[in-house]
Formats: structure tokens, sequence, C-alpha cells
């Protein structure tokens, strides 16, 4: 039996076309520059994104770090959403690592940062304060895509304000594909842009930093002081390649089947699915109900996590039998748990 993995977008495991051109690359040592795939790889993203330059990393957790510390000094501040992968989910690395202090503000509904509440949190240029040096955005964020006019706005106030912008672009080309633009009109509003390989376009491993020249150099040097210079990465780097040739538009699949998952639960009373946004599900459950749902359905070769509100993700893994598959096994649930309390 085909076991369904809706916990993350991360769990994709590389197709055969993506084995084949893994064995296949050419290689070299990368921390001498002499990786012609990795080098193909960082020219390739740089030129999508309209940007100057992009490093290859090993995680999109190690290229949010690297562009903080490229972007700030010891003693400097950045602004970030408090459910932010970059201040929540990434092991406090900008103030471990980097001596850079967070400043973390409550999301918008719409997954953006208030930026009437970011103004006033940036701080008085005074010895008594870090000093503000970077405003951080993610998208999409909790699967919700920000608007092109929110992006422009925020580049605006960026650039007044004399803030470098970053973005967590792990699913940036999620937000592409849902609003139906090129990736360009999404990242030009950005000094620096983290996009992730591993998860919905499908690569086993890596994320690519862009951004200037001049920025890319210093994360470079970053990168080798984190220990995360690679040699023969190559290998890896192909599969990034393929990624990004083959699986952008088919991210569309993934957010009609995320559609597709909420149109399915609705149909049971004791499930409250939110909107699909992109590939993302947010479905609640009462608490001590959800833990006993997870284990009938890991029972039954599906696996989600969470308690009380479960994060399904849909991805190229997933398709359309698999979410018909996870809606029944839904049903039967709460069919089996209605007929035991009725005992």
């Amino acid at each position: 039996m085909k076991m369904i993995d809706l916990r993350s977008d991360t769990v994709t495991r590389p197709s055969p076309g993506m084995r084949a051109a893994m064995a296949a690359a050419e290689v070299g040592d990368d921390v001498y520059g002499e990786d012609p795939t990795v080098n193909r790889l960082e020219a390739m993203t740089a030129e999508m994104l309209d940007k100057e330059a992009a490093v290859f990393v090993c995680s999109g957790t190690q290229s949010n770090l690297l562009a903080l510390m490229s972007h700030c000094q010891r003693g400097d501040e950045y602004i970030v959403g408090q459910q932010a992968h970059t201040y929540k989910f990434e092991g406090g690395g900008a103030a471990v690592l980097g001596s850079i202090q967070p400043q973390p503000l409550d999301y918008e509904p719409d997954g953006s940062l208030d930026l009437a509440g970011v103004e006033a949190a940036i701080k008085p240029d005074d010895p008594h304060f870090a000093k503000t040096r970077l405003l951080c955005l993610e998208n999409t964020q909790a699967g919700k895509v920000l608007t092109l006019d929110y992006l422009a706005r925020a580049g605006q106030f960026a650039g007044a304000k004399r803030l470098r912008l970053h973005l967590d672009g792990a699913r940036i080309f999620n937000a592409s594909v849902d609003l139906g633009v090129a990736v360009t009109k999404i990242s030009r509003h950005f000094d620096s842009v983290s996009v992730c390989l591993s998860k919905g376009l499908g690569a086993p491993v890596g994320s690519v930093l862009c951004g200037s020249r001049e920025l890319i150099a210093t994360a470079r040097r970053w990168r080798k002081v984190l220990g995360g210079g690679m040699r023969q990465a190559g290998v890896l780097a192909a599969a990034g390649i393929y990624a990004l040739e083959h699986n952008i538009e088919r991210l569309a699949e993934d957010h009609e089947n995320a559609r597709a998952l909420v149109e399915g639960l609705a149909e049971i009373d004791e499930v409250q699915a939110e909107s699909a946004h992109t590939n993302m599900v947010f479905v609640t459950v009462e608490p001590r109900r959800s833990l006993q749902m997870r284990e009938y359905l890991d029972g039954r070769g599906i696996r989600v996590r969470g308690q009380g509100t479960m994060r399904l993700v849909t991805h190229l893994d997933v398709d359309r039998s698999d979410i018909e598959r996870f809606v029944e096994a839904a049903k039967q649930f709460f069919a089996k748990a209605a007929r035991d309390l009725s005992r």
C-alpha cells in the first residue's frame, strides 16, 4: 500500500529523471569555485530571479542565516514575523551565531506585516538601541501569498526607511504560480531572496540565496565560516537544475489538490478546514480527537502532523487519488468515533 505523507512538502523524493541527472552530473571542487554544475545552478537561479549572483547552500535555514549575517553586523536588528521561519524555526541562529537581535511582530491575517507597525518598531538612532537594518518577509507564509501591491509598498517603504529587504522565498514559486506571474514580479522588490529546492520543487536537498554580487560574496564567506562549504556538490546541484526546469509549472497541481482536499473535508461536520492557500490546508479537530485521528490514519498508511490544528501539505508525491483516499479515511474515522460514542 502506498504511503501518503501530508506532513510537509519536504518529504518529496527525487524522480527517476532527477536521479539520472544527478548520476550524470559533471562535478568539481565547489569551494574552489570549480564545480560546473553548481556554477550553472547559481547562474540559472540568479537569472530567473533577476539578481546579479547566487550561492548554493545545503538548506533554507542556512540560506536565510547567510542573508541575515550578510545584511547585518553584530548588535544590529532585523524585523520579522512572529511565526516566521527566520525567527521561530531556525534555532535562533541569527541571535546565536550572528549576534543579530530579532524584533518579531504579529502577522496580519493575509500573511503580511503591517507596515505602520514595522515603522513603529524601527529603533531610534540612539546608543540604547540595536540598529534596525533589515526587514524580513516570507512568501508564502503558511501557504498565503503576498499580493504584488503589498510587495511594491514594502519595497518602497524599506527604501524610504533605509532598510534592507530580505525574502524567505522557500516557496516563492508556489506564490508566482498562484498569482500567474513571472517570479521576477516578486523578487524585484527584495535585496536578497532565499529559494528552497527541496520542498515542492522536489530536490532532495539544497537552497539558493540570490542577491547582489557584493552581498553574495559576503554570504559565500559566511557559508565557509559556518561549515557550509561543499566539494563535489554538482550531484546535488543537478537535482536543483532538474527541479527548476521541470517542476515549477506542475506546482499548480498541488494547489488544485489542496483545494480538492478542503472540499472533501467540508463534508465532515467534526472537521474545520481552512480554505486552501497554495499547497497548504489547515484542519482543526478537537485536540484529543486529533491524536486518535492521527493514529487511525497512520495505521492506514497516511501520515499527518499536529494536534488540534493539523497542517496538511500537498506535493508532487501526492495525486488526486491520494486526496480521495485521505478524505475517505477521515470520514471512516469519524463514523467509527460516532458509533463508539453511541455504545
